[in-house]
């Protein structure tokens, strides 16, 4: 079953929620003597392309989803297509290279026809038969087709919606004026080289690809199949005794969430309440996607990588109500053990000033119908201040701060040897953990690290010797430290191989690089 990939990753990068919950020294403690062992439900109701990137396989035109970046160069100027500015004035074809303001984000209509966004988040449309980029509302904005001259070919037409194709008829000026066309040559002035500078895969993605009559089917399917009572029992029988669960804000609207968003998700978090019981397991569910995105992933549902979280107030008041929604509904159970306000939030895009009204309102918002349930503030990612929730969180009662801890994503690592990773782990990290653990501070959590890194070629062992240095440090957090106490890896985890005999599967074999979240 697809579910086997999913245990698969959890257990290549089990993160041990360490020892006894200490005694929170500003209020009571409200569980004691409760040890956590957990792992994450990733790709499950959030959906997350590199964790089962066969739920994409069928989407028509899946190369043109929500999201996608491309680039066009123009055949006959040499140069590359440009909202000016960035946007808020008229598109040219005079760039040599290409980067932010040259990359054209689409919105999806349908298998075939696509709105623009450029990097100012305006939409391209016309003026008259000239092409611009100054409209806000994407319903305001013109739609194009990508006409291609054949399936494996870069070389493209785009047609507007006034009918006519798009020329770059000198370097200043792109027009909408061609309406008969013939053949592919270089003295063309309608055809572009197309170049797709990136591509998303998230919930928006699948559900938009699909469309409404498909992606019901599609989601219903996964949602059934990826996670299953099995694998709770199979959990529980591992020595484990909670879950992380990623929703998204559309769950609270279920069973008619907005579109493309398909209403299922919350039967299915219903079900993982019910196994929690069953096994005796926790359960902290994690706001992994905000509306309007809080940091522009595709892990937070972004449509076009644009974070437009917390800009207004409506938004995070949105936000609050569903947190107040799942409380209200889960806020009874023994197995809610804690509610992670959101996830990743990205600074400098989310201003401390919006972040910590939210917070504040959240955890109001599970207060109202749980005293007992922990409450997770994730640190802003992008922040060179790991303590800036202190003053927010010190004065609340079973409040844990989250931190996320990569061996990625930043070019230090990119020649860094397997032992320099590991003293990475012993040294620099383990300085950033006790810089936000402190004795009379907020609980701590290591929220999401992974077995992964920039190392070529690393055996079984140096995978082993650097997941165990992760352990060893990550487990000093506070939030759930199991005391005096190893989960041996070589038990769980064959690491250089990726293969576990947990159940006969035919499912995708995940990759040694796949991240988990715990």
């Amino acid at each position: 079953m697809e579910s086997y990939i999913n245990i698969m990753m959890w257990l290549l990068n089990l993160l041990v929620f360490g020892a006894t919950l200490l005694p929170i020294s500003h209020s009571r403690q409200i569980h004691s003597n409760f040890q956590v062992r957990a792992v994450n439900l990733g790709g499950w109701l959030v959906t997350e392309g590199w964790i089962k990137p066969s739920l994409f396989d069928a989407i028509p035109n899946k190369d043109f989803l929500d999201g996608t970046g491309l680039q066009f160069k123009s055949v006959t100027t040499q140069k590359y297509l440009c909202a000016e500015s960035g946007g808020g004035t008229i598109i040219v074809a005079n760039r040599t290279t290409a980067s932010g303001w040259e990359t054209f984000r689409l919105w999806r209509l349908n298998e075939s026809t696509f709105r623009f966004r450029v990097f100012n988040k305006q939409f391209v449309g016309l003026d008259g038969i000239k092409v611009v980029a100054v409209v806000n509302a994407s319903t305001n904005s013109e739609t194009f087709e990508i006409v291609k001259e054949s399936d494996d070919s870069e070389r493209v037409r785009i047609r507007a919606s006034n009918g006519f194709f798009v020329q770059a008829k000198t370097e200043e000026l792109v027009t909408a004026d061609v309406s008969n066309v013939s053949g592919w040559g270089d003295d063309d002035p309608t055809i572009f080289l197309m170049t797709i500078n990136s591509r998303m895969q998230g919930e928006f993605q699948v559900t938009n690809g699909y469309g409404p009559y498909k992606a019901p089917q599609v989601m219903k399917e996964h949602w059934g199949t990826f996670i299953v009572e099995e694998d709770f029992k199979f959990i529980a029988k591992s020595g484990l005794n909670a879950v992380r669960i990623p929703v998204g804000w559309w769950i609270a609207s279920d069973p008619t969430p907005p579109p493309p968003y398909v209403g299922g998700s919350l039967q299915a978090l219903d079900k993982a309440f019910s196994w929690a019981q069953k096994y005796g397991l926790k359960i902290i569910v994690d706001l992994h996607a905000a509306p309007g995105s809080q940091n522009g992933y595709e892990h937070s549902s972004s449509r076009d990588s644009s974070q437009e979280w917390g800009e207004t107030d409506e938004n995070i008041q949105q936000t609050v109500g569903v947190i107040d929604f799942l409380t209200a509904r889960y806020g009874k159970s023994a197995n809610l053990y804690a509610v992670e306000l959101i996830n990743e939030p990205l600074a400098p895009g989310v201003t401390l000033e919006r972040l910590t009204k939210y917070y504040m309102e959240g955890y109001n918002a599970v207060r109202k119908h749980s005293p007992t349930a922990y409450v997770v503030f994730s640190n802003r990612l992008g922040s060179s201040q790991p303590r800036e929730l202190f003053p927010l969180a010190n004065g609340l009662m079973g409040s844990v701060i989250d931190v996320h801890y990569y061996n990625l994503f930043s070019d230090i690592f990119d020649n860094m040897t397997v032992q320099q990773n590991i003293d990475f782990i012993h040294t620099n990290r383990s300085s950033q953990l006790n810089y936000v653990t402190t004795s009379n501070g907020p609980l701590t959590f290591v929220g999401e690290w992974v077995a992964e890194w920039q190392v070529k070629g690393a055996s079984k062992e140096d995978y082993q010797r650097f997941a165990q240095a992760q352990l060893d440090v990550y487990g000093r957090a506070t939030f759930g430290r199991e005391k005096n106490r190893e989960i041996p890896l070589s038990a769980t985890v064959t690491f250089h191989e990726v293969r576990l005999s947990i159940r006969d599967s035919q499912s995708e074999s995940p990759k040694v690089s796949a991240v988990c979240e715990t």
